[in-house]
C-alpha cells in the first residue's frame, strides 16, 4: 500500500493538489483530482486493480498524509494498513492506521467520507478533442523550457504554436520583452490558434517521474499522460486567457 500511497501523492501534491478522490472495485482503481483554479484535471489509474483501495473515499491533506509516509519510524517493518467500519451493513473504508515496528509510534490518516467527497470533488468528464499535436519531450526539451521559464519569470502562461514542423513555444510580449524555442522539431500536426497554457502547472507535470507523452488541441486542450509504472496519470489542461 505504502509504494501507491506515495505513488499518488508524488504525482499530485507537486502541481498543488490537496485533495484526490479513489473509486475502486474489482476491475479497477481509479484516481481523480481537480485543482483549486481548474486549470488542471487528473484522473490516474492503476496499472492493475488494487483490493486495499476498494470503495469511494476522499483522501484529504495529502501534506498531512506525505509527512506521515516520511517520518522514519515507518521506514522498515511498520505496519501500514487501511481500516474499514461498518455503515449500514457495508464494510466502507475510514482511515489509514501507521504504526511502526515495536508498536510504540503510532499515527492515522482518516478519509473522507464517499458522500462528502462526492460533493467536494463532483467527477468532470472531458468530451474529447482533436489532438492536432503529440509528442514525447526530451528531458533536454523540459531543462530549454525551464530556461526560458526563469528568462520570462514574470510570466504565467506560454502560447503553443507550430512553425512548419516545429513545435514553438512563446513567453512574454514582443511590445517589451520576448522569448520562444523549439520545444520539438520533425512533429506531425499543425497548431495555429496561439491557446495560453499556464506555464507553472504545465512545467511541474514535465518534471514529475514517470514516461511522458503531450498533446495540443486547437480546440483548447493539452494533455499531459504520466505513466508512473504503478499508474497512469492524466492530466488535462484547459486552455486559458493571456
Amino acid at each position: 500500500m505504502k509504494d501507491f500511497l506515495v505513488d499518488i501523492i508524488n504525482h499530485t501534491l507537486p502541481i498543488a493538489i490537496t485533495l484526490v478522490k479513489i473509486t475502486g472495485d474489482d476491475k479497477s482503481t481509479v484516481v481523480e483530482a481537480i485543482a483549486d483554479d481548474k486549470s488542471v484535471v487528473i484522473k490516474g489509474t492503476f496499472k492493475t486493480p488494487n483490493p486495499d483501495f476498494n470503495g469511494t473515499f476522499g483522501m484529504p491533506n495529502l501534506a498531512r498524509l506525505n509527512t506521515i509516509l516520511n517520518i522514519p519510524e515507518y521506514k522498515e517493518n511498520a505496519i501500514i494498513e487501511l481500516v474499514k467500519k461498518d455503515k449500514n451493513g457495508v464494510e466502507v473504508p475510514d482511515s489509514i492506521h501507521f504504526e511502526n515496528a515495536t508498536g510504540d509510534f503510532k499515527n492515522d490518516y482518516r478519509f473522507m467520507t464517499s458522500e462528502v467527497i462526492n460533493e467536494k470533488l463532483k467527477s468532470s468528464k472531458f468530451k474529447g478533442v482533436n489532438w492536432n499535436v503529440t509528442i514525447e519531450p526530451s528531458l533536454a526539451s523540459v531543462q530549454r523550457f525551464k530556461f526560458q521559464a526563469n528568462a520570462n519569470n514574470e510570466e504565467t502562461v506560454f502560447i503553443a504554436k507550430t512553425d512548419g514542423t516545429d513545435l514553438k513555444f512563446f513567453f512574454g510580449d514582443h511590445s517589451s520583452h520576448a522569448g520562444n524555442f523549439v520545444f520539438q522539431s520533425d512533429v506531425t500536426g499543425t497548431l495555429t490558434k496561439g491557446w495560453c497554457w499556464p506555464i507553472i502547472k504545465f512545467l511541474s507535470i514535465m518534471t514529475l517521474a514517470g514516461d511522458t507523452v503531450v498533446k495540443f488541441s486547437d480546440d483548447g486542450a493539452s494533455q499531459i499522460t504520466v505513466d508512473s509504472g504503478l499508474i497512469e496519470y492524466t492530466y488535462i489542461l484547459p486552455a486559458q486567457s493571456k
